[in-house]
């Protein structure tokens, strides 16, 4: 993730990067951006669906991605000033998480905003309808698990983190375990505390096997294994610093992903991976492939030199919570802008565009808008790449 400031500005340069690092941080908000904008959500191309419940798929590889990536940066981030608390530092997590917790909470508000405008609402009806706004969500996940990750790389010796991160993860396993957790259901505990602290009216309603609740996948008590999520990729950032040659960083980074990856799968059968409870397993096996991955891409892109591909990828790179959020403004516009009595902009381009050129195919003409989208963003951050214009939010 870039660096965040208070105020939203560009500036000019890049610094010493790791190029790898840019690279899957692009494809992760590239796919982020894809799986978030199917042309319809009752057509979705197999790969590009989240699994229902226990199970894994492409699309829920990610958010883990980005996240797990994020805690490397959070050590780029925090190791200039030392790893020393202080005002200053302390400071600049603070206003960090703040920032990026406004803005989930700002585009969850214009999302409503929008649809009380197209339901007829009067202005203001629509300006304050805060009763039923989704408090938790992707940005404000972050936000809490960069901060509490800042927080504790701060307060810990850093060798005792892996035990840190082991404690966590066992901790909420046994919640998991003994409060029914792994089932979709009102007595989940996860749903449980989220229904009293957020309320249902805040919470993300889902519907599994015609079963509707209200089950958070970014809810409050899931935040716990996020934040273990964070200081693996913490350490990962640790092993990537402490070592200067990449034949060796990658060599780290695979033995790492190897171990996590294997002992994810091996504890599936009892603790199954699941991103909507955001469970043990499944942070252990994102964690693991998103190293192995990173240990790829330094070895094709740092190592071999072959670049000419991920140019692409670089301009999200660059410029990913910009990309994010500029990705999530425009798919709430199209939404919601109507063209017609019955049709949004989106509805028109996909009904009467893509579903004609696709002869009715209706998965073929979602998954090309989809694509389409993703490359209408890419165009805004090829032309912030070319100018090497960095917006730190």
């Amino acid at each position: 993730m870039n660096e965040t400031n208070s105020k939203t500005k560009a500036k000019q340069g890049g610094g010493n990067r790791l190029l790898a690092l840019d690279i899957l941080r692009g494809i992760t908000i590239a796919g982020m951006i894809l799986v978030n904008n199917p042309g319809s959500w009752g057509h979705i191309y197999a790969p590009l669906e989240h699994a229902s419940w226990n199970g894994l798929t492409p699309t829920d590889l990610v958010f883990p991605f980005f996240m797990f990536i994020m805690g490397i940066s959070t050590y780029f981030s925090l190791r200039k000033f030392n790893f020393a608390w202080s005002g200053p530092t302390l400071w600049k997590i603070v206003r960090r998480t703040v920032v990026i917790f406004a803005i989930g909470l700002a585009i969850a508000w214009f999302s409503l905003f929008m649809r009380g405008i197209v339901n007829e609402a009067t202005f203001w009806e629509a300006v304050l309808n805060f009763d039923h706004i989704r408090i938790l969500g992707v940005m404000p996940r972050l936000a809490i698990c960069y901060c509490a990750a800042s927080l504790v790389a701060l307060i810990l010796n850093h060798r005792y983190l892996p035990g840190f991160i082991v404690l966590l993860l066992v901790v909420y396993a046994v919640i998991l375990l003994t409060g029914n957790g792994f089932e979709f259901a009102d007595h989940n505990v996860i749903s449980v505390i989220d229904r009293k602290v957020l309320g249902p009216d805040h919470m993300y309603k889902d519907t599994i096997d015609g079963l509707t609740l209200h089950f958070d996948p970014e809810g409050l008590l899931s935040t716990i294994p996020s934040i273990a999520h964070v200081l693996i990729g913490f350490w990962c950032g640790m092993l990537i610093t402490g070592t200067r040659d990449n034949n060796s960083r990658i060599n780290k980074l695979f033995i790492l992903g190897t171990i996590l990856t294997f002992v994810g799968f091996l504890l599936d059968f009892g603790i199954p991976i699941n991103k909507k409870v955001w469970s043990p397993t499944f942070v252990l096996t994102t964690c693991g492939l998103a190293s192995s991955f990173l240990g790829l891409l330094i070895w094709i892109i740092d190592i071999k030199g072959k670049k000419g591909w991920c140019r692409f990828f670089e301009s999200f790179g660059i410029n990913p919570l910009f990309m994010y959020v500029l990705g999530a403004v425009v798919s709430i516009l199209i939404s919601n802008i109507k063209v017609s009595d019955k049709l949004s902009v989106k509805g028109w381009i996909y009904t009467e565009q893509l579903m004609p050129m696709c002869g009715g195919d209706a998965t073929l003409a979602s998954l090309i808008f989809a694509l389409g989208f993703v490359f209408v963003i890419w165009c805004f951050g090829y032309v912030l790449y070319k100018k090497k214009i960095y917006i730190k939010i």
